[in-house]
């Protein structure tokens, strides 16, 4: 297994339990109890968790995870995801997209279309897209986030409120009926509501993980999306109530 796998691995099983021991993590990986003291050390020394005797607890509550390492979660829904989510994107449409793996994988999903133009905020979808001729490529300004690769805050939103867009993907970091779609960030939040407010479709990607989850800042009720294109994990209860605030979903 490759370091950044095992990683992820590690860091998706404590983020889900809360804590593990080495003996624990050495019986899910199949890696030697050494092997696992390093990579907790490193994960530590880089705050994404805390190391204790034994083993490591989680950090702060619902944290955030950087990008790099949530690339390789959930990976075959995401794909599913983005491939039911590029089919409702019509031939020369202007669309847009926030950051988030899942979003990305939208971002490649499309690179072979031709006469779209695509606006982001994100710079790891601009550097995927930016080699790509037949599409027209706007990148929105701001503050970097490094958890996310996204611009944000007050300059990215005066740059978006100049366009329209016929459809805006979004990524979220939780999803409920109740809560609707929220993200860690609030500043990410703000620019997220931007891109909603210009699109003339709003389209929510979320796999499972997301659903029925609340993280700290809230982007917008469900009934300000008009899809939530998700993964066939999602059951019958969680769909009615989501489908009851208006929304209509798409399984992938």
């Amino acid at each position: 297994m490759l370091k950044a796998d095992r990683i992820a691995r590690i860091l998706d099983h404590i983020a889900k339990e809360g804590s593990a021991d080495v003996h624990a993590l050495t019986a899910l990986l199949g890696v030697s109890g050494a092997t696992i003291r390093r990579d907790l050390q490193t994960l530590h020394e880089q705050g994404l968790l805390h190391r204790t005797r034994g083993g490591a607890v989680t950090g702060p509550v619902n944290l955030e995870l950087p990008l790099r390492h949530r690339a390789g979660r959930q990976q075959e829904e995401k794909r599913r995801i983005a491939l039911a989510a590029a089919q409702l994107v019509p031939d020369g449409a202007v669309v847009g997209m926030t950051g988030g793996t899942t979003v990305t994988e939208i971002a490649r999903a499309l690179s072979d279309r031709s006469g779209l133009t695509v606006v982001t905020n994100a710079v790891n979808i601009a550097a995927d897209l930016i080699v790509r001729s037949d599409i027209r490529l706007v990148v929105i300004g701001g503050n970097a986030r490094t958890a996310s690769y996204e611009l944000v805050g007050p300059a990215a939103e005066r740059m978006l409120s100049q366009y329209h867009l016929d459809i805006a993907f979004i990524g979220v970091d939780g999803l409920t009926a109740t809560e609707g779609c929220t993200t860690h960030d609030e500043m990410e939040s703000h620019t997220d509501r931007a891109f909603l407010r210009t699109s003339a479709r709003s389209v929510v990607v979320a796999d499972n993980t997301k659903i029925g989850r609340v993280t700290f800042a809230e982007i917008c009720p469900l009934t300000d999306i008009d899809d939530l294109v998700t993964d066939d994990a999602l059951s019958p209860e969680q769909e009615k109530a989501i489908t009851d605030r208006g929304v209509r979903v798409i399984r992938a």
